[in-house]
């Protein structure tokens, strides 16, 4: 499946350090196996949402179709707030 970055988890992305974008590839690249790979569970109370652990950082996606779409990527701490838990259409 290819992932797709909404433009926040892009711009977050990029503003990250080597090591730290380094856990979060190697969580992405074991969400675009078949089956996906890695710390996923749905998010409570959001149909279609998921999380991922990559390290102290959560990834938060939902599938659509061919897609894997990823809408934040936020430290633990800052990953389930409101604004977060909305979703990016």
């Amino acid at each position: 499946m290819q992932v797709l970055l909404h433009n926040l988890a892009r711009k977050y992305y990029e503003r990250l350090n080597e090591p730290t974008k380094g856990d979060i590839n190697t969580a992405i690249d074991g969400l675009e196996k078949e089956p996906s790979e890695g710390d996923i569970k749905p998010l409570a109370g959001q149909k279609g949402r998921f999380r991922l652990v990559a390290g102290s950082h959560r990834i938060l996606f939902r599938y659509e179709q061919e897609h894997i779409f990823i809408t934040h990527i936020e430290p633990r701490g800052q990953a389930y707030n409101k604004k977060n838990m909305r979703g990016k259409r």
